[in-house]
């Protein structure tokens, strides 16, 4: 078995002359496995009943043909039109109370009994006709979900929603009323008809509505997903299921710990943003994440693209290298599986400028040649599937604490959740530091250093399991505006942090954020804070650095305190980029954490274990080139070469992959 290559392949889209170049060229490039049937539901279903599979029927018996498999999908994140004309209702609404019309993709209301309906019988008769098929290897279902419709505001959306409370919470509206803080504002409910979605409104909306909101969304698509995926089971229950997540920069409308155990296969889409001039750290962090919700197995890279894409304000092509550095980083950082958007750039259509592995331009392109090399690369680096992590740092992610820490009127709308926890990653990353994410109440037991960036909320069994790792001998380091509020968003009384005084020996009073481009000296080493800073008094704890200027001058910033048997650290502002790696290197060798290799700067280093070898990635993003130690007997993969000399050359720009021993 190698390394799954391919993209979504989309031939409806094409005469059927083309699709004999079609299978000449993805066997030229390396192509195992594409996507296929994403958005195909009004060519296979032209009237509600009526089915019509002729051309799924001569693409599928084509792949087979020529040994590619089929990654089939449901196609229920476009439903077509005349589904809407008779079934209007299932429309979605926005929170502005404004329906919707179709004529895009996934613009239908997740609740909507009609869309439900429609969804499964497609799918029941994919699955009945193609559960057998030889060239289909595993089901894809829908796409992208909550992409473009994470919410629907409608009556049948806010029935769904008083069903989902009512479960919650035990049928019972006195507890909702407690839990939602409703004796503020005269927000009392004496009647579950009285609960509605968070619709707009004259003023700022209860939080905790807000964020159950956000909740019974993600579950609203989520029961979609296992919906239709029980319809595919009963008629293949061997045959895996996937859906495409989205952990990347610009998503955040899913709880994706729920969703990753109801995978078979966890996927992941991931696109650069233009504006990021490090973009190969928002893949790393990706990548380690979507390992992490996979339970540390590898996972499958569902779509990125081979050049631009087209729908940011300005959408770059990718520099020379770029390509197959992206691809090979996100199989460093756990992935048996590279596929792009899409297999042959379109003509028309509202994705017609986004490129894909066979551009507009053909084979007389760089991008060809590149998908071209890169699918020697990933034939050459087939004994790496299978293999895992092996982090021994965690950093803490909640998508409910993300949720909350970004509602209205906090302290400060300046502080949003993913800057912080990049700004703590990116040290790690730079100094080959292995990461994986984990819940606040997740198993830390196989960490040495635990680190919480952003956590405004937590509940009391996430605070307790982050306490107690610390005090089993664990090293653990938290953000600012942490613990401050339990699981419902109400404030954690007796001072601040919250639910992490004990632990990290401080109490803060009194909160004092700074202004955007205001700034602070800090005591020692020269650096300074920015963002946010608050009065804190020592409980225990010692000062590591102080304010050195400002109201707070004198008052604690970042501060240690030895807790059981271990430590625990805290950042109660946002020190300046040096003076955060400084605090966290510091950290991470107090803790014992080692980095997987030591390289020269702009070259990352990720390591997967195998059964039988270690396989270290080297990748130059600085285009310097570089030699790194490697064991006297390695094998580079992508040459197949034996190191010479103990250590391996990183071309300019390029990436080596090594096989090495087992090291202890």
């Amino acid at each position: 078995m190698t390394i799954a290559y391919g993209g979504d392949y989309n031939p409806e889209q094409w005469p059927e002359e083309v699709w004999a170049e079609d299978m000449r060229l993805m066997q030229e490039a390396g192509v195992t496995m594409v996507s296929i049937g994403i958005f195909s539901w009004a060519l296979l279903e032209p009237a509600e009943g009526v089915y019509d599979f002729t051309l799924l029927d001569k693409v599928l018996d084509l792949l087979r043909q020529h040994g590619i498999q089929a990654d089939l999908a449901t196609p229920t994140a476009a439903p077509p039109a005349w589904f809407f004309r008779a079934h209007p209702e299932a429309l979605p609404v926005d929170r502005d109370g404004r329906r919707l019309s179709y004529g895009s993709r996934q613009t239908f209301c997740p609740s909507s009994p009609a869309y439900r309906t429609a969804a499964l019988r497609i799918a029941g008769e994919l699955a009945r006709r193609y559960a057998g098929h030889p060239a289909v290897a595993m089901w894809h279902i829908h796409n992208e979900y909550g992409c473009h419709n994470p919410a629907c505001y409608c009556d049948e959306s806010a029935e769904a929603f008083r069903v989902w409370l009512r479960a919650k919470y035990g049928d019972s509206l006195a507890a909702l009323n407690e839990a939602w803080g409703t004796a503020f504002w005269s927000q009392w409910y004496y009647d579950w008809a009285e609960v509605l979605p968070p619709r707009a409104t004259g003023a700022v909306p209860n939080p905790t509505h807000q964020l159950d909101w956000r909740r019974f969304c993600s579950d609203a698509l989520l029961a979609l997903y296992k919906a239709e995926r029980e319809v595919l089971r009963e008629a293949a229950p061997s045959l895996p299921a996937t859906t495409n997540f989205m952990v990347m920069f610009n998503f955040d409308a899913l709880d994706y710990w729920r969703w990753a155990p109801e995978l078979d296969v966890v996927s992941n889409d991931h696109y650069l943003r233009s504006t990021d001039p490090e973009s190969e750290i928002d893949i790393a962090m990706s990548g380690d994440l979507v390992r992490s919700l996979a339970g540390g197995r590898p996972w499958l890279l569902m779509e990125h693209s081979t050049g631009a894409v087209n729908w940011q304000l300005v959408n770059r092509a990718k520099n020379p290298g770029e390509l197959r550095r992206n691809a090979l980083a996100h199989v460093a950082h756990g992935a048996d599986g590279i596929a792009y958007f899409q297999w042959r750039a379109a003509k028309a259509g509202a994705e017609q400028w986004h490129s894909a592995m066979l551009p507009h331009a053909g084979t007389d392109s760089r991008i060809w040649q590149d998908v071209v090399q890169l699918g020697a690369d990933l034939r050459a680096l087939a004994e790496v599937r299978g293999s895992t992590g092996t982090a021994s740092v965690a950093v803490v992610w909640d998508w409910n604490a993300r949720w909350a820490l970004e509602l209205p009127s906090q302290p400060s709308e300046e502080v949003r959740y993913l800057d912080q926890v990049r700004s703590w990653y990116e040290p790690l990353w730079r100094s080959g530091i292995a990461v994986d994410f984990v819940r606040p109440d997740a198993d830390l037991s196989p960490y040495r250093l635990v680190l919480a960036p952003s956590l405004y909320l937590v509940d009391d069994t996430g605070a307790a399991n982050l306490s107690d790792f610390a005090s089993s001998g664990g090293t653990l380091a938290v953000g600012f505006h942490s613990g401050a509020v339990d699981e419902n968003c109400h404030v954690r009384l007796g001072g601040y942090p919250g639910a992490f005084r004990e632990v990290l020996g401080v109490r803060t009073d009194e909160l004092f954020p700074l202004l955007p481009g205001e700034s602070l000296a800090l005591s020692s080493g020269g650096g300074t804070a920015s963002l946010w800073s608050e009065r804190v008094a020592l409980a225990g704890a010692e000062a590591v650095t102080s304010y050195a200027e400002g109201p707070l001058t004198g008052i604690p910033a970042v501060t240690r305190n030895a807790y059981g048997e271990g430590t625990a650290w805290y950042l109660a502002t946002r020190p300046d980029p040096t003076t955060l790696a400084g605090l966290l290197d510091l950290i991470r060798r107090e803790a014992g954490v080692e980095p997987v290799r030591v390289t020269p700067e702009g070259v990352e280093a990720v390591l997967r274990r195998g059964a039988d070898a270690d396989y270290l990635f080297l990748i130059d993003h600085a285009g310097e080139g570089a030699e790194v130690p490697v064991a006297a007997d390695a094998v580079e993969l992508l040459t197949g070469e034996r190191v010479s000399g103990g250590s391996v050359s990183v071309p300019p720009g390029g990436v080596a992959v090594v096989r090495e021993p087992h090291r202890s």
